[in-house]
């Protein structure tokens, strides 16, 4: 185990309190536990590229920080009109 997984254990701890913001809440705590949920999954996708020592796989944490930012609009979209 290097330094790199051991990074991606500790940042992998970080989902509990933004699935418990996604589970319960008003749907602005919902909103914010989304987009941090896709920022650490972006972040712990890149920490394991460099820990099994892929990086031509540096292609995937990048698409899904675009796509959770996409979600994040669509989801502030639908929740337009109860704000």
């Amino acid at each position: 185990m290097n330094v790199w997984l051991l990074a991606s254990c500790a940042v992998g701890l970080c989902l509990v309190p933004c699935a418990a913001m996604c589970l319960q809440g008003s749907p602005e705590r919902r909103l914010v536990g989304l987009e941090m949920t896709g920022t650490i999954v972006t972040l712990l996708l890149v920490l394991l590229t460099m820990g099994f020592h892929r990086p031509i796989l540096m292609d995937l944490p990048l698409t899904v920080a675009i796509m959770s930012l996409a979600a994040g609009l669509v989801f502030a979209r639908f929740l337009e009109k109860q704000l």
